[in-house]
Protein backbone atom coordinates (compact mmCIF):
# COMPACT_ATOMS: atom_id res chain seq x y z
CA UNK A 1 0.00 0.00 0.00
CA UNK A 2 1.36 3.39 -0.82
CA UNK A 3 1.32 6.09 2.10
CA UNK A 4 -0.88 9.47 1.21
CA UNK A 5 1.45 12.01 1.87
CA UNK A 6 -0.03 14.77 3.99
CA UNK A 7 1.07 18.35 3.47
CA UNK A 8 1.71 19.83 7.03
CA UNK A 9 0.86 23.20 7.49
CA UNK A 10 3.40 25.65 8.65
CA UNK A 11 3.67 29.28 9.75
CA UNK A 12 4.87 32.28 7.89
CA UNK A 13 7.63 34.75 8.85
CA UNK A 14 4.38 37.14 9.18
CA UNK A 15 2.28 34.51 10.95
CA UNK A 16 4.82 34.54 13.15
CA UNK A 17 5.60 38.20 14.26
CA UNK A 18 1.87 38.86 14.56
CA UNK A 19 1.80 35.85 17.35
CA UNK A 20 4.86 37.16 19.24
CA UNK A 21 3.61 40.71 19.15
CA UNK A 22 0.32 40.30 20.19
CA UNK A 23 -0.54 40.69 23.90
CA UNK A 24 -3.90 38.94 25.18
CA UNK A 25 -6.02 40.11 27.88
CA UNK A 26 -6.17 36.58 29.45
CA UNK A 27 -2.52 35.25 30.84
CA UNK A 28 -3.09 31.69 29.93
CA UNK A 29 -3.18 32.50 26.18
CA UNK A 30 -0.21 34.83 26.39
CA UNK A 31 1.73 31.32 28.05
CA UNK A 32 0.39 29.13 25.70
CA UNK A 33 1.74 31.20 22.76
CA UNK A 34 4.98 31.53 24.23
CA UNK A 35 5.32 27.61 24.78
CA UNK A 36 4.28 27.76 21.03
CA UNK A 37 6.64 29.97 20.02
CA UNK A 38 9.82 28.19 21.69
CA UNK A 39 8.39 25.18 19.64
CA UNK A 40 8.83 27.23 16.48
CA UNK A 41 12.55 28.06 17.59
CA UNK A 42 13.57 24.97 18.31
CA UNK A 43 12.01 22.08 16.77
CA UNK A 44 10.92 20.37 19.55
CA UNK A 45 7.59 18.67 20.10
CA UNK A 46 4.89 19.35 22.47
CA UNK A 47 5.87 16.05 24.98
CA UNK A 48 9.73 17.22 24.42
CA UNK A 49 9.31 20.71 25.82
CA UNK A 50 6.79 19.32 28.71
CA UNK A 51 9.71 17.08 29.98
CA UNK A 52 12.64 19.50 29.22
CA UNK A 53 14.36 20.78 32.34
CA UNK A 54 17.01 23.65 33.01
CA UNK A 55 19.72 20.73 33.27
CA UNK A 56 19.33 19.87 29.68
CA UNK A 57 20.35 23.76 28.75
CA UNK A 58 24.22 23.40 28.62
CA UNK A 59 26.62 25.65 26.89
CA UNK A 60 27.49 24.64 23.74
CA UNK A 61 30.55 24.09 21.43
CA UNK A 62 30.41 27.77 20.34
CA UNK A 63 30.22 29.16 23.94
CA UNK A 64 26.21 29.82 23.64
CA UNK A 65 23.36 28.01 25.01
CA UNK A 66 22.25 24.94 23.79
CA UNK A 67 19.62 22.30 24.52
CA UNK A 68 20.76 18.52 24.67
CA UNK A 69 17.63 15.90 25.50
CA UNK A 70 16.43 12.94 24.09
CA UNK A 71 13.24 12.73 22.12
CA UNK A 72 10.63 10.85 23.71
CA UNK A 73 9.28 9.32 20.51
CA UNK A 74 12.67 8.60 18.83
CA UNK A 75 14.71 7.98 21.77
CA UNK A 76 17.37 10.19 19.67
CA UNK A 77 19.67 12.82 21.04
CA UNK A 78 18.73 16.50 19.81
CA UNK A 79 21.54 18.79 20.31
CA UNK A 80 19.69 22.46 19.38
CA UNK A 81 21.33 26.33 19.87
CA UNK A 82 19.03 28.35 21.02
CA UNK A 83 17.93 31.06 19.09
CA UNK A 84 17.25 34.71 20.91
CA UNK A 85 13.47 34.37 20.99
CA UNK A 86 13.82 31.18 22.45
CA UNK A 87 16.36 32.24 25.13
CA UNK A 88 13.64 35.35 25.76
CA UNK A 89 11.14 33.22 26.81
CA UNK A 90 12.76 30.43 28.59
CA UNK A 91 14.20 33.08 30.79
CA UNK A 92 10.63 34.69 31.02
CA UNK A 93 9.59 31.76 32.95
CA UNK A 94 12.89 31.35 35.10
CA UNK A 95 10.88 32.24 38.18
CA UNK A 96 7.83 30.54 37.35
CA UNK A 97 6.85 28.27 40.26
CA UNK A 98 5.87 25.44 38.30
CA UNK A 99 9.37 25.86 36.44
CA UNK A 100 11.85 26.00 39.62
CA UNK A 101 9.55 22.93 41.70
CA UNK A 102 10.16 20.72 38.71
CA UNK A 103 13.11 22.25 37.27
CA UNK A 104 11.00 22.37 33.71
CA UNK A 105 12.32 24.76 31.48
CA UNK A 106 8.11 26.08 30.61
CA UNK A 107 4.93 25.62 32.95
CA UNK A 108 3.27 23.34 29.84
CA UNK A 109 0.08 22.65 30.29
CA UNK A 110 -2.24 19.18 29.22
CA UNK A 111 -1.96 18.45 25.69
CA UNK A 112 -5.76 18.83 25.09
CA UNK A 113 -5.73 22.64 26.93
CA UNK A 114 -2.52 23.48 24.91
CA UNK A 115 -4.66 22.52 21.52
CA UNK A 116 -7.69 24.24 22.79
CA UNK A 117 -6.08 27.37 24.12
CA UNK A 118 -4.38 27.48 20.61
CA UNK A 119 -7.51 27.33 18.46
CA UNK A 120 -8.83 30.19 20.98
CA UNK A 121 -5.39 32.19 19.99
CA UNK A 122 -5.89 31.36 16.15
CA UNK A 123 -9.64 32.54 16.11
CA UNK A 124 -8.08 36.21 17.77
CA UNK A 125 -4.98 36.54 15.45
CA UNK A 126 -7.67 35.38 12.56
CA UNK A 127 -4.71 32.70 11.33
CA UNK A 128 -7.18 30.07 9.63
CA UNK A 129 -4.78 27.06 9.41
CA UNK A 130 -4.66 24.30 11.69
CA UNK A 131 -3.44 25.81 14.85
CA UNK A 132 -2.23 22.99 16.76
CA UNK A 133 1.46 22.05 18.48
CA UNK A 134 2.55 19.94 15.34
CA UNK A 135 2.09 23.17 13.14
CA UNK A 136 4.40 24.92 15.28
CA UNK A 137 7.42 21.92 14.80
CA UNK A 138 7.13 21.95 11.17
CA UNK A 139 7.70 25.86 11.30
CA UNK A 140 10.79 25.22 12.10
CA UNK A 141 11.90 23.12 9.60
CA UNK A 142 10.51 25.12 7.40
CA UNK A 143 10.46 29.14 8.10
CA UNK A 144 12.94 29.30 10.53
CA UNK A 145 15.66 26.87 9.19
CA UNK A 146 15.02 25.48 5.66
CA UNK A 147 13.70 28.78 4.22
CA UNK A 148 16.60 30.72 5.68
CA UNK A 149 19.37 28.40 4.65
CA UNK A 150 20.36 25.96 7.34
CA UNK A 151 21.46 22.66 5.33
CA UNK A 152 18.97 20.17 5.61
CA UNK A 153 21.70 17.66 7.07
CA UNK A 154 21.71 20.21 10.09
CA UNK A 155 17.82 20.22 9.99
CA UNK A 156 17.26 16.66 10.39
CA UNK A 157 19.98 16.29 13.27
CA UNK A 158 18.00 19.36 15.39
CA UNK A 159 14.92 17.39 14.52
CA UNK A 160 16.42 13.96 15.87
CA UNK A 161 15.29 12.28 12.74
CA UNK A 162 17.36 9.13 12.00
CA UNK A 163 16.94 9.32 8.36
CA UNK A 164 17.30 12.35 6.31
CA UNK A 165 14.28 10.98 3.88
CA UNK A 166 11.99 12.01 6.98
CA UNK A 167 13.28 15.72 6.61
CA UNK A 168 13.09 15.76 3.03
CA UNK A 169 9.60 15.87 3.39
CA UNK A 170 10.14 19.65 4.06
CA UNK A 171 12.05 20.62 1.71
CA UNK A 172 9.12 19.15 -0.95
CA UNK A 173 6.59 21.26 0.82
CA UNK A 174 9.12 24.45 0.13
CA UNK A 175 9.32 23.28 -3.20
CA UNK A 176 5.60 23.71 -3.51
CA UNK A 177 5.47 27.22 -1.81
CA UNK A 178 8.30 28.21 -4.47
CA UNK A 179 5.74 26.67 -7.31
CA UNK A 180 2.42 28.64 -5.84
CA UNK A 181 4.78 32.09 -5.64
CA UNK A 182 6.27 31.64 -9.29
CA UNK A 183 2.76 30.66 -11.09
CA UNK A 184 1.64 34.10 -8.98
CA UNK A 185 4.44 35.97 -10.59
CA UNK A 186 3.87 34.90 -14.11
CA UNK A 187 0.35 36.14 -13.47
CA UNK A 188 0.97 39.31 -12.56
CA UNK A 189 3.83 39.22 -15.27
CA UNK A 190 1.15 38.29 -17.87
CA UNK A 191 -0.78 40.88 -16.94
CA UNK A 192 2.08 43.77 -16.82
CA UNK A 193 2.77 42.34 -20.71
CA UNK A 194 -1.39 42.71 -21.42
CA UNK A 195 -1.06 46.13 -20.76
CA UNK A 196 1.93 47.09 -22.55
CA UNK A 197 0.69 45.34 -25.10
CA UNK A 198 -2.60 47.71 -24.76
CA UNK A 199 -0.36 50.59 -24.51
CA UNK A 200 1.15 49.94 -27.27
CA UNK A 201 -1.17 49.58 -29.32
CA UNK A 202 -2.89 53.03 -28.27
CA UNK A 203 0.02 55.10 -28.93
CA UNK A 204 0.08 53.55 -32.60
CA UNK A 205 -3.63 54.15 -32.99
CA UNK A 206 -2.56 57.68 -31.85
CA UNK A 207 -0.13 57.98 -34.32
CA UNK A 208 -2.14 57.34 -37.22
CA UNK A 209 -4.70 59.82 -36.25
CA UNK A 210 -2.35 62.55 -36.17
CA UNK A 211 -1.00 61.83 -39.56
Amino acid sequence: MNKKEVLREYFSQPEIELAYNKSFSAERLNVVRDIFLFSCFTGLSYADIKKLRRSEIIIGVDGGQWISTTRQKTESLSRIPLLPIAIEIMNKYEHNIKCLHGDLVLPVLSNQKMNAYLKEIGDILEIKKQFTFHCARHTFATTVTLTNGVPIESVSKMLGHKSLKTTQHYAKILDKKVSEDMNALKEKLKIMSQKAATNVSSAHKDNKTNK
